[in-house]
């Protein structure tokens, strides 16, 4: 037991007997072993938890409706107002980089998410503010038929310096926040660990809560021209997110920052290049495994593993290193330890298994444009009542609530006896997970192209605006909404689960920043995928697969060609999760490779 540990245990006035500190290395706010009894746990990953409800809440309350605010308020045109609101989604999830670099680097992510909520509640405030006194005017505008006014470029400027900085705040503090809460429980205490493995379920659960107010309250008053109320309740929501955060101060566990992972990965490539003609040794405990206090990736040794072998160099001791060494003398840019060498590799190793979860998320953004396109064209009336076709996505999180339910209380549990497994985590991996997403992904394409086709069928071609125009009900559009909250389920939570597993130490907020940097790459990549299917299918007077007048096109083409697109993506996925090789720590962590812990 740590002396940090018993001087903290008599602090609290607990017999040394009955204190037990975590293994994994965390620490109370002062820098002390954090005692587990009086730290972290689900007393910790509870207020986390509704913070990331609330917090999320407001930025759906602001993000779901911008196409909206832009048109009618701000009086840009359609294609404007789309571009827009693609720039600044994109520049929130690049925003999570940031907020990941720092965190990992610098000011840990305790310091790192409470700096960040701050620039989101002020952003949010000012956003709202500008709203109220400047931009709603004449008062009531806004709505379906009351445009607003002319509004000058400081009013306008101000409008997305609010915005912006609401991008800011939100995409740095995302990724922390998910690795935030998994700190809280101790991976190698067996009980904390199936808790951590459950958080992440329960982290998406509530981050799809929180939306779910957004979607449907918010949307509704925001809708009828009430924005300055929309906006006022989104910062109050991040406000009182913010409040709750800071009020488990002193029950939070905190790992320490690492320093610059840049300086650490430039000093790997370098050694191994300028030794590239030495020949590394076969032996694993010749290399160069530094010193025993050596800290320099921020966390527990990882240990030696094949491939990348041209990497392994900067960690071969030659005689010039010997001689240096013995007289005190060590050059970081000529040999690095095994450990640091490894950390380069880990994330090579994630990036191929990242890349395949982009064309997922070009899948996953179809529910925020093309559906809802879709079921406008639909029939949306049930007797005198309009069901709104963004309201549709209430679906996918009803779906995701049930799918996380049985996921946990009966498939993990079939799976475990299946394999036989005694391990409470040894149901399926994170990478079988994420490849029964991408399938469920390519029955969601298949499902939406299907309905568009009996979409067409009964759809009028004569009309105008088109909304409505077809007598199918919009209700055949929940079984795509339901299959896209199933695959989310599967791939979203399993890739939190994975990089955050996978991910060195030193880097943990960087492997959740992943995940976002995938949303946003998709986002993108889906932009350049109508425009060159536009492109190439509007040629001889045809108006193309997604016209403005949908009745005209063939969506349902485009659904099928991401069905098809999302295929190829599975079976390149399937090659990268065989040549996978989890992390290696030098203490017995990895419970999750499933050939050391079940019989098939």
């Amino acid at each position: 037991m740590s002396m940090a540990c018993l001087e903290l245990s008599k602090e609290v006035k607990l017999k040394e007997e009955d204190v037990e500190c975590t293994k994994d290395g965390s620490v109370d706010l002062k820098g002390n072993a954090a005692i587990r009894e009086t730290s972290g746990k689900w007393v910790a990953g509870f207020m986390i938890l509704l913070n990331q409800a609330l917090a999320t809440l407001a930025f759906f309350g602001v993000g779901v409706n911008m196409v909206l605010f832009l048109t009618r308020v701000l009086k840009e045109n359609n294609a404007d107002a789309a571009n827009s609101v693609s720039k600044w989604t994109g520049t929130v999830y690049i925003c999570s980089l940031v907020g990941a670099f720092l965190s990992d680097s610098y000011w840990g992510r305790f310091k790192t998410c409470a700096i960040f909520q701050v620039i989101y509640v002020t952003g949010l405030s000012l956003l709202a503010l500008a709203s109220q006194l400047y931009l709603l005017k004449p008062k009531g505008c806004g709505n379906r038929t009351t445009l607003c006014g002319e509004h000058s470029t400081m009013e306008v400027g101000l409008f997305y310096v609010s915005v912006y900085m609401i991008a800011l705040g939100y995409g740095g503090y995302q990724p922390n926040i998910a690795t935030f809460g998994a700190d809280q429980f101790d991976e190698q205490h067996p009980g904390e660990w199936s808790s951590k493995v459950a958080f992440f379920s329960y982290f998406y659960l509530f981050m799809n809560l929180g939306s779910l107010f957004s979607n449907t309250i918010l949307d509704y008053f925001e809708d009828e021209g009430m924005w300055a109320l929309g906006f006022w309740a989104s910062a109050a929501s991040a406000f009182a997110a913010l409040i709750l955060f800071l009020g488990g101060t002193a029950r939070y566990r905190h790992f320490k920052s690492s320093g610059n992972p840049l300086s650490r990965f430039g000093q790997v490539l370098v050694a191994a290049t300028k030794k590239g003609k030495v020949e590394a040794p076969e032996n694993e405990d010749d290399f160069y495994q530094g010193e025993d206090d050596d800290d320099t990736t921020g966390g527990r040794k990882m240990l030696h593993t094949h491939g990348f072998k041209f990497l392994d160099r900067a960690a071969v001791v030659t005689s010039k290193e010997l001689e240096s060494q013995k007289q005190g003398d060590h050059n970081p840019w000529r040999l690095c330890p095994i450990s640091q060498v490894e950390e380069v590799k880990c994330i090579l190793r994630l990036l191929p298994i990242w890349l395949c979860t982009i064309i997922y998320s070009v899948v996953f953004t179809q529910m925020a444009s093309l559906f809802v396109e879709q079921g406008d064209a639909m029939k949306t009336t049930i007797a005198n009542f309009r069901i709104p076709a963004a309201s549709m996505s209430t679906f996918d999180i009803l779906s995701v609530a049930g799918v996380i339910f049985l996921n946990r209380r009966v498939l993990n549990p079939l799976v475990k006896r299946f394999k036989k497994c005694k391990d409470d985590d040894a149901g399926l991996t994170e990478l079988q997970r994420m490849g029964i997403g991408l399938v469920i992904a390519v029955m969601a394409m298949l499902s939406s192209g299907i309905v568009e086709c009996y979409r067409l069928k009964y759809a009028s071609n004569d009309c105008k605006h088109c909304e409505g125009s077809s007598s199918l009900n919009i209700f055949w559009q929940v079984p795509q909404y339901a299959f896209i909250g199933a695959s989310e389920v599967f791939m979203y939570v399993a890739q939190l689960e994975f990089f955050n597993a996978q991910a060195p130490d030193g880097l943990k907020s960087f492997g959740s920043a992943l995940c976002m940097t995938s949303i946003s790459l998709g986002n993108y990549v889906s932009s350049f995928l109508v425009s060159i299917v536009m492109k190439i299918s509007a040629t001889d007077n045809m108006p193309g697969w997604i016209p403005g007048n949908l009745n005209k096109g063939h969506l349902d083409r485009f659904y099928f060609l991401l069905a098809g697109l999302t295929l190829l993506d599975l079976v390149a996925y399937i090659a990268c999760a065989k040549w996978y090789k989890n992390i290696k720590h030098s203490e017995k962590i990895q419970e999750h490779e499933e050939e050391d812990t079940c019989e098939v």
